[in-house]
């Protein structure tokens, strides 16, 4: 059995629940949620 997980949705997850538990980190979260979907587009990590 072979479970394929790509990046994008595992770090929007990650995004979401720091953002319901902290609110405050709103910022920063979005802020390194962008940087690293820009990072994993250009490098095509997956």
């Amino acid at each position: 059995m072979n479970l394929h997980i790509t990046l994008l949705p595992v770090l929007s997850i990650i995004a979401g629940v720091l953002i319901l538990i902290k609110p405050k980190l709103l910022n920063y979260v979005v802020a390194i949620y962008l940087i690293a979907i820009g990072v994993i587009q250009i490098f095509g990590l997956n």
